[in-house]
Parts: C-alpha cells; structure tokens; sequence
C-alpha cells in the first residue's frame, strides 16, 4: 500500500450528497476480486452516456460532457470533496479500490458511511471529516477558482489552503500509524514475518512430519 504522508493535489467537487457505493462502482464490475482495473469505471453510470458491461475499453464509450470528472479543468485531480454520506449503501471494498485506482488521494466531505470510511483506510486512500460549514467553504473556492489545489499534512492532521489557513482533522492513531507507513493488513502481519518463519521453524523441529504434509 502507498504511503500517505504530505499530498498536494487538485480539488475535484462532487456536489452530490448520500453518493452510495453502487454509484462509486456499479455492481456489473463486481464479479472480478482483482484488486486493479476499477478505475476505468469509477462512478460508470455517471461518466458515460452508454451502459458500461465488464472488458469494455474505456475508449469506446460514450462520455458524459456533463459530468464533473470529464470536464478538462478537473482532469488529474486527486483529492474528492464530496457532501455528506458519502460512500452509503452496500459494503463493496470495490469502491475505495476504484477511487484509488482513478488516482485519488483522498476524500474530503462532513461525514463518510461508516464501513466505506474503514474501508479506505486499509486500501490507502484518507477519509477527511471536516465541519459541513467548511466543506461549503471549500465547494465554492473550488468551483471560483480553476486548478484549486489543496494540501493536506497526515501527519500533522491539517488540511493546508493555498493562503496558508490549516483546517485540522481527526484521524485514530492506529489508522494514522498504518497510512503513514504504507500498511495495509497484510503489511501489519509481515512486520512479524522473522518471527514467524522462527515459529515455524521450531514448529517442524518438534513435528518432522508436518514437512510431508506441507509439500503435498
């Protein structure tokens, strides 16, 4: 998993509250449990105009000229703002895995769902709370001004404007440990890795037998 530490990026708005998870990754895309090729089809249903089935190259399809992320001025953007509830709806870990394949960062809105907010953590991406007033705040500097970017310090727990104001947030210290060092749940377990293969190896010392069974 990237780390997460310091990220300047630019603002993409989606004006839109209680965005659910089927909207985020349509559920036509959930058959594969590959953790890549999501991003093509982040939010399908609302990036293009034709119905979006699994193998399609993006390329073909129709776009929505309409719709946030096709327009030209938020292309490369890597950090969502969003409105509350954001991430409703079923439990699909697809969603996350689809914004942080498209190249987000990070989210920021006044309240996620709760299992996609977990969700984001252990694939990488930062959830952000901020206060509904501030959110609004930023939907209108972001829509004012073209290439609004904003910067946000993980480690201080501020998000950073271009004038220098810092809007702090909570983050729990575990989730915070894990995104600064790159840990997703399989990295926790391989900082254990000598400790296992020791295990292991005293394992087989005391049971030989167990080495046939292994190899089988």
């Amino acid at each position: 998993m990237q780390k997460f530490t310091l990220h300047k990026g630019l603002v993409a708005p989606m004006d839109r509250e209680n965005v659910d998870t089927d909207a985020i990754i349509p559920k036509q895309f959930l058959k594969s449990i590959a953790r890549s090729g999501f991003g093509p089809n982040l939010f399908d249903e609302w990036r293009y105009l034709d119905k979006g089935e699994p193998g399609m190259d993006p390329t073909s399809r129709k776009p929505n000229p309409d719709f946030v992320l096709n327009q030209p001025r938020y292309q490369g953007a890597s950090i969502l703002l969003a409105r509350k509830n954001f991430g409703c709806g079923s439990s699909r870990e697809h969603a996350p895995w689809a914004l942080e394949q498209f190249g987000f960062r990070a989210l920021i809105a006044p309240s996620f769902a709760d299992i996609f907010f977990s969700n984001c953590f252990k694939n990488g991406l930062l959830p952000i709370v901020l206060p509904e007033l501030q959110v609004a705040r930023l939907f209108d500097e972001v829509q004012g001004f073209n290439g609004y970017s904003l910067t946000i310090d993980l480690p201080r727990q501020v998000v950073i404007k271009a004038d220098g104001t810092e809007l702090p947030f909570d983050v729990q210290p575990f989730r915070k440990y894990c995104l600064v060092n790159g840990f997703d749940d399989i990295g926790l377990t391989l900082r254990h890795a000598d400790k296992i293969k020791a295990y292991e190896a005293q394992r087989l010392a005391r049971m030989p037998w167990l080495a046939q069974t292994m190899t089988r």
